[in-house]
Order: C-alpha cells, then sequence, then structure tokens
C-alpha cells in the first residue's frame, strides 16, 4: 500500500510502499476513503509535541478517516467486516495517510448515514473538538454564551452548530465575505475581526465559554470577554500542565508545561476565570452520538476540498497557507474527489 511517512521530526514526509498493516484482538483494519488533512499534522511533523507525545519512527501520519472495514481482530464484536466507519486514531496511533490503517476500535462508529463517506471524513477532529470543548470541558448549560474564534474553519463551523443545538447564544468572529456562512451555521453574534474588536463588541454579553482557535494575544483578550468563573478552551495556545496528565508523561514534562503556561494562567487567575488547553482524545462514544446529530440535521460537514489521496502533501500545504472554509480531505476515489470539486 501507498503511505505518507515521516522518518524525522523535522523533515519533509516520504511517499512509501509497505505491507498492509494487521488488526490486534481490539483493532480494525479499515480500508480509508478519505482522510482528513489538520493544523495538528504539521505541528506533529515539526516535533512540537514530540516532548509530551514520542512517535517512534518512521509514522504513517494522518489520525482521521472514514472508510470500510475490511478485517477485525478477536476481541471485536461492536463493528463487522464491511461496516462504512469514521474515527479518530489520536496523535500516537495515527496512520491514516494510507491506503489502509488500522485503528482501535474504540476509537471509531459506524459513519452518519445521509452524507458521503468521504464526507464524514470531515467530522472527527472538528466534532470531537467542539464536544471535548463545550461538554467535556465546558460543561455547557442552556442559555450560556459562547464565543468561537473562526467560525468559518472547520473546528467553528462544528463549534457554532453544537453550542446553537445544546441552547447557547453563539457569538463569533469571522470576515465578512464569511458573514453569511456562520449565520447559516446558527451565529448570533457575528464579529468582524479585520473592523470590529471582539472585546468591545462583547462587553455588554458576559461570556461562560470561549474556544479559541488562534492563540497568543486572542488568548490574553478573549479572557476579558467572560464572565466570572468562565472559561477559555485554547485549541492553538499555549500547551498547560493537564496535557501531561493526560498523555502520561513525567513529572519533568509536567513541570515544563507549567512553566511554559505560567504567564497565561496567571492572567486569568487575575480575572477570576479559567484557561484549560485541549488537546482532543479518540471517543467512539462520542462520534456516534455526533452521527446521529448529523444524521437529524444538527450537524453538517463543512467541506472546503477534497483533493486525490496522491496529492496529501500538497493537501496539507494549502491548509497550511489559509484562506480555506471547512475541511480539506484527499479522498482515494476519483469518484469523491469528482463529485466535490
Amino acid at each position: 500500500m501507498k503511505a505518507f511517512v515521516l522518518k524525522k521530526y523535522g523533515n519533509p514526509l516520504s511517499t512509501v510502499d509497505m505491507p498492509v498493516p494487521e488488526p490486534g484482538p481490539r483493532q480494525v483494519l479499515v480500508r480509508m476513503v478519505a482522510s482528513g488533512v489538520n493544523h495538528a499534522d504539521e505541528r506533529t511533523r515539526t516535533g512540537e509535541f514530540k516532548a509530551v507525545f514520542r512517535l517512534d519512527l518512521p509514522k504513517v501520519m494522518g489520525g482521521e478517516l472514514s472508510g470500510e472495514v475490511v478485517a477485525i481482530g478477536s476481541q471485536v464484536t461492536e463493528l463487522a467486516v464491511g461496516d462504512q466507519v469514521y474515527g479518530y486514531t489520536g496523535v500516537v496511533a495515527m496512520g491514516t495517510w494510507a491506503e489502509f490503517v488500522v485503528v482501535d476500535a474504540d476509537a471509531l462508529a459506524p459513519a452518519p448515514r445521509s452524507i458521503s463517506l468521504a464526507q464524514a471524513a470531515s467530522l472527527p477532529v472538528v466534532a470531537l473538538t467542539a464536544w471535548q470543548s463545550l461538554v467535556t470541558i465546558g460543561r455547557l448549560q442552556p442559555g450560556q454564551t459562547v464565543l468561537v474564534h473562526g467560525g468559518a474553519g472547520g473546528v467553528g463551523s462544528a463549534v457554532i452548530q453544537l453550542a446553537k443545538h445544546l441552547g447557547a447564544t453563539v457569538a463569533t468572529t469571522a470576515s465578512a465575505s464569511s458573514a453569511d456562512t456562520v449565520r447559516e451555521l446558527g451565529a448570533d453574534i457575528i464579529i468582524d475581526y479585520r473592523s470590529e474588536d471582539f472585546v468591545q463588541r462583547m462587553a455588554e454579553t458576559p461570556v461562560d465559554i470561549v474556544v479559541d482557535t488562534q492563540g497568543g494575544e486572542i488568548t490574553s483578550r478573549s479572557f476579558q470577554v467572560l464572565r466570572p468563573g468562565g472559561i477559555v478552551v485554547g485549541i492553538a495556545g499555549t500547551p498547560d500542565p493537564s496535557l501531561a496528565d493526560q498523555a502520561g508523561a513525567g513529572p519533568l514534562v509536567k513541570v515544563a508545561l507549567s512553566a511554559l503556561s505560567l504567564k497565561v494562567r496567571r492572567q486569568a487567575r487575575k480575572l477570576g476565570v479559567r484557561y484549560r488547553f485541549l488537546f482532543i482524545e479518540p471517543d467512539g462514544e462520542a462520534l456516534r452520538t455526533i452521527a446521529g446529530l448529523v444524521d437529524d440535521g444538527v450537524i453538517q460537514p463543512v467541506v472546503d476540498r477534497i483533493l486525490p489521496f496522491e496529492q496529501t502533501l500538497a493537501a496539507l500545504d494549502q491548509l497550511l497557507a489559509g484562506g480555506t472554509r471547512g475541511k480539506v480531505l484527499v479522498a482515494t476515489s476519483e469518484q469523491e474527489v469528482t463529485a466535490h470539486a
């Protein structure tokens, strides 16, 4: 099978031919139909997370997929050969930038029936980010207010839809050209980040949860819009000590992350609010719930483009160049590529 492999941190990915892997007792072999391309893939390639999540190199890259089950391990009972599935492998397992991938059964769920299988690959990372930001960490309640930065992007679009479904008032930053898009997704308050100051705009509307897709100064300024006890969930900013606990890293890593995030955590504490860095985890059970929401019309995939699998490296470059609205995918099916051209 063809795969895109990281041989050394910081190096370009290599295209290689390798044997099809075999599933372990609690694993599933999936023929990949489509895979998502994410900023976290680039951050992993450069070695940004290597002190916390150590990869056994060389490693097939990619963590998000949809496809068809072609073999199951001896202890797998919830999935069967022929099932159409989608999932997120996690940053250590990875392997979806290949024609076949072995995935833990617990990380997979039956794909939504109301959308194409390729479109389903656009959902695991963004939907799990939205779910774990709003539900797992934020404990969002009806009537609360959510602000998500970059509402027209893949994560932002999922956060808007899920927060609206959960009964929140939803504010988002977006460009003027994306205003209609985020409004259709359910945004109540749309802030043009080029001409408006989101802190001033939200001065009379205290926020319970900020989902921060930007990091840096945006994180610091987001604390100012929170009501007391509110939380900024950062997905692109500074990792905090909770990441070391999540990864099972040693005490030295936890100390390092404590020092790295000290400034941002002090800023939050001084204002009586909280900060939490989110590095999503695989969760097949949540994806089963999300698939139901998709089939009920609550959440719609937002796909910017689908490129042929052979162009995976070009797809990553296009994502990193910016300007995409929704997810960038690669697919092994020429029909899927053509259908979304």
